[in-house]
């Protein structure tokens, strides 16, 4: 490569995340991308909200933004971009315990490879989310197990992976609390009480596939939403959970639809939970689809 031809790139990783799977790579990832051209800036984020600041308040200069860590990583560093001035396009190296986006985006899971996917690959248009004043990546959601993601010591995520989601939410189940909402979406309008409700634009939640809906797009400017009503005995309950494991979604115990925006109301406060990390406390939460809002580098 001539002198003076390199490229700028911001490499934001998170040192913690999954098993710490990077320490061993970092310097193979790090060779890959000066190979292939670029004079590399790598921060190891500090703490959660460091990867949003470090990206939000970049140089203009960086033509490519990569991060590795897990799907809460890619939310903020995704944030950043967003609520920056500027865009640039992201690429991702999954290093978490689930990493259900990148399934979605079909990017590798060896990290090495992942790498050279973010050299040779194309940029793809993705939707993102608009939630309140925030913004989210793949998911927003409230009630059963959401509290898992976040709540989830990080060792067990590690051990366990997506299975600790289902195994920390089960032991909630005798303890099922319910919300009250009102839904707003379109000409489409709901009361009812709820146990669990998700927003999302990704093939896998929690490492379950298919749980969100068949044909899936992540650029139609549309979020598939399940919303799962209060059961009224231990037969429906049983039901709910036999539907979520089998992925058959659209039952009697659920409204399962598309939208480019929803609002929901409650009287109380309802905790959710954005790319599995806390998304505050909210009685009113106004949710719109940025269709096409970020380009995040993918597969020939």
């Amino acid at each position: 490569m001539e002198q003076g031809r390199e490229r700028k790139m911001l490499f934001v990783y998170n040192p913690k995340a999954g098993k710490a799977q990077i320490k061993n790579k970092l310097f193979d990832i790090l060779d890959i991308f000066t190979k292939g051209g670029y004079l590399v800036t790598a921060y190891p984020t500090q703490g959660k909200g460091d990867a949003l600041r470090m990206v939000r308040d970049r140089e203009e200069d960086y033509e490519l933004v990569v991060c590795s860590g897990g799907d809460g990583t890619l939310d903020e560093v995704v944030t950043g971009i967003i609520k920056s001035p500027f865009s640039t396009p992201v690429g991702y190296i999954p290093a978490g315990s689930t990493n259900d986006f990148g399934g979605s985006l079909a990017l590798p899971k060896n990290m090495k490879r992942a790498a050279q996917t973010i050299l040779n690959g194309h940029d793809f248009a993705c939707d993102v989310g608009a939630f309140n004043e925030d913004v989210f990546v793949y998911i927003a959601a409230f009630g059963l197990f959401t509290e898992v993601s976040y709540g989830t010591d990080q060792e067990v995520k590690n051990v366990l992976g997506h299975m600790a989601y289902l195994l920390e939410g089960v032991k909630s189940l005798p303890n099922i609390r319910s919300y009250h909402m009102k839904v707003i979406s379109g000409d489409r309008q709901i009361e009812d009480d709820f146990i669990f409700g998700m927003v999302t634009n990704s093939s896998s939640v929690g490492g379950f596939k298919r749980i969100t809906g068949k044909h899936v797009k992540l650029d139609d400017g549309e979020f598939e939403v399940t919303l799962i009503k209060k059961p009224r005995n231990p037969l429906e309950l049983n039901n709910i959970m036999v539907s979520l494991l089998n992925r058959d979604i659209d039952t009697n115990e659920m409204y399962c639809f598309k939208t480019a925006s929803i609002r929901l109301e409650s009287e109380d406060e309802v905790s959710w939970t954005l790319d599995g990390e806390f998304g505050g406390s909210h009685r009113a939460v106004e949710i719109r689809n940025m269709c096409k809002g970020i380009n995040i580098r993918v597969g020939k």
